[in-house]
């Protein structure tokens, strides 16, 4: 059998909906026949307490490597800032932006459906595929 590609994604998220994010790694963590790593900014102290000069650096230092971007495609996308930054980086230096629609929910943020490449459904086979689709 051939060895499996390890793909390196960065997932845009509202650190005050954690909970989606949690559901996204986890969904990824028990699909079979994929590998990932994730370049996502998590929710911590460190970045909490950085300059916002700071912290859009790392975020640039956490998107240049990957070969995907998800994007949660949640109405509540609009209301961030730092999903709008991270998303208009991905997009200037050409990352391909796959968006994901909330679970249990058919609204998406306009934001992220005008610059993703497609837009999946809360299904581990749709966003895998995507994944595999688009990686550069």
């Amino acid at each position: 059998m051939p060895a499996l590609s390890t793909y390196r994604l960065f997932i845009s998220h509202a650190w005050d909906y954690h909970d989606d994010y949690k559901r996204l790694i986890n969904l990824l963590d028990e699909s079979y026949y994929f590998q990932y790593t994730n370049y996502s900014v998590p929710r911590d102290d460190k970045f909490a307490k950085m300059s916002k000069t700071q912290l859009q650096e790392e975020i640039r230092q956490q998107i240049r490597p990957v070969n995907c971007f998800l994007a949660l495609a949640g109405v509540y996308m609009p209301y961030s800032d730092w999903i709008q930054f991270e998303l208009d980086f991905a997009v200037s230096i050409g990352k391909p932006i796959i968006g994901i629609k909330p679970w249990g929910n058919t609204n998406v943020s306009s934001a992220v459906s005008d610059v993703a490449k497609e837009l999946v459904g809360w299904n581990t086979d749709s966003i895998i595929s995507a994944i595999r689709r688009y990686s550069i």
